[in-house]
């Protein structure tokens, strides 16, 4: 995750671009010309929708992305390169054909609840010419990207040709393929590094009933096979994704929470080429690309995914290591915002935890139960001298954290060099703060900026002093 975070691959889409139009409103009557409901519109919105939706995905991300395809001499294609251009994309490589009609697919929403939806668009393929203005203008570009998208959304864009051009032309300069397939013949895309078809598609493309793990391996190998795949992969929904190489691996899903799937197929694309851009393996990128499905359908509506929500949500699982925990306060800000607009509860407490043991366990289980999110406090090595004396602590702050942050019950350890954690509780504003039981009729640092103070009792017996003792006693 640290590499990837720190990834900013260039990446070319090309496939059918669209606008996903909304008429937002109610409905509290009946048409007098017809038995229709009258919806009185209150809001319209629109996003960007098919491959538009992988680009978006992939801007989020952090990658640098280019675009290419065909779309009409119209006002939604005026509108569509504007909704681009705010994202920072570059459109250099999008073709205007005259006489075609820019997708842009409106629905009307009463109450919630979609009534009609209505399409302006062309699906007839575009014109040899437009073919041929792409595939010219690829080649003196090619080699400005790391990795190329195919989003087929059977709109007419990716017709064989263009395809077999696209990928004769970056194998040729060893620019990896990747293609979200339409239809049940994947042909058009023979030679490309991977398809992510789901199961259902590659039913219908392998004419093989995936219903077992010999089935499962049936498929893979045969679209392996026939598409000339350099790895063949199928997303399986709720039980992951399965690819073949010389042999089955199936990654299994990470999602806690499934809200809505709706664009999850965009985000796999994109977070698998974003992956395979980076140099990340099959097996490393495949886990990555679930983790972030994991966020998205976890969202409603069709979603996109930042690198940071990917983290944080790593981090929720524990798959994570532990410096992945271990926050600087500016980072710990952030984080803390995202986690409030969320309406996450958060918690904090603080603390030497020179030496762990049970006690602290405990304690921070407690502490963790009060809320969603616990973050602990940390004194720096200066600091824990100042309090504990000259010859603490026994163990530095890189360790003491590291081994927090690999607690279950923690979810962030944030080092301070302060005596008292007074600013970084200021800056965090939990709305828990947690003391031990010995703090009971006493001051509590920062209890101004927390919405409520809990005192946790120690456990009897269990201390960083006492462990010292018996220690030096056996000595």
């Amino acid at each position: 995750m640290l590499v990837l975070k720190n990834a900013k691959p260039k990446i070319l889409v090309v496939g059918d671009l669209m606008i996903d139009h909304y008429l937002w409103g109610s409905c509290e009557r009946i048409s007098p010309e017809a038995p229709v409901q009258v919806v009185d519109i209150s809001k319209e919105t629109t996003v960007l929708g098919g491959a538009g939706n992988v680009i978006n995905n992939l801007v989020t991300l952090g990658a640098i992305v280019s675009v290419s395809s065909v779309i009409g001499d119209d006002s939604n294609g005026t509108e569509l390169i504007n909704m681009l251009k705010s994202i920072n994309v570059d459109i250099d490589n999008i073709i205007v054909q005259n006489k075609r009609k820019t997708s842009k697919k409106s629905r009307v929403i009463a109450s919630n609840q979609q009534v009609i939806r209505y399409d302006k668009e062309s699906k007839n393929p575009i014109t040899l010419e437009s073919e041929k203005v792409i595939l010219e203008r690829l080649a003196l570009n090619i080699n400005n990207f790391e990795i190329v998208i195919l989003s087929d959304y059977g709109k007419g864009v990716l017709t064989e040709s263009l395809c077999q051009g696209i990928i004769k032309l970056a194998n040729s300069n060893s620019i990896k393929v990747v293609v979200d397939p339409k239809g049940d013949d994947f042909s058009k895309y023979k030679g490309s590094y991977l398809l992510t078809p789901n199961k259902k598609e590659a039913i219908l493309a392998t004419k093989i009933d995936i219903k077992d793990e010999e089935s499962l391996k049936n498929a893979l190998v045969k679209l392996k096979k026939d598409c000339d795949l350099g790895i063949s992969l199928i997303t399986l929904s709720e039980d992951g994704i399965a690819t073949y190489d010389d042999e089955v691996k199936k990654f299994p899903t990470v999602a806690k929470e499934v809200f809505d799937v709706t664009g999850a197929g965009d985000t796999v694309i994109a977070s698998i080429a974003f992956g395979l851009s980076a140099d990340k393996s099959i097996d490393e990128t495949c886990a990555f690309s679930n983790l972030a499905a994991g966020v998205v359908v976890g969202k409603i509506g069709s979603a996109t995914v930042t690198m940071q929500e990917i983290e944080d949500y790593e981090a929720s699982l524990h798959k994570s290591t532990s410096d992945s925990h271990i926050k600087s306060f500016s980072d710990i800000k952030s984080i803390v915002s995202r986690y409030k607009l969320n309406a996450k509860r958060v918690v904090f407490t603080n603390g030497c935890f020179d030496i762990l043991h049970v006690g602290h366990v405990k304690y921070l289980q407690i502490a963790k139960s009060f809320g969603d999110i616990l973050i602990v406090g940390l004194n720096s090595d200066e600091s824990v001298s100042r309090l504990k004396g000259p010859t603490r602590p026994v163990n530095i702050a890189e360790d003491r954290a590291y081994l927090l942050a690999a607690l279950e019950a923690v979810d962030f350890v944030v080092p301070f060099s302060e005596d008292t954690p007074h600013e970084l509780i200021k800056m965090i504003k939990p709305d828990t703060l947690v003391k031990g039981g010995d703090y009971e009729g006493k001051t509590v640092v920062g209890t101004e900026f927390s919405g409520e103070l809990k005192l946790v009792d120690f456990v009897d017996g269990k201390s960083t002093t006492k462990t010292i003792e018996k220690i030096q006693a056996s000595s």
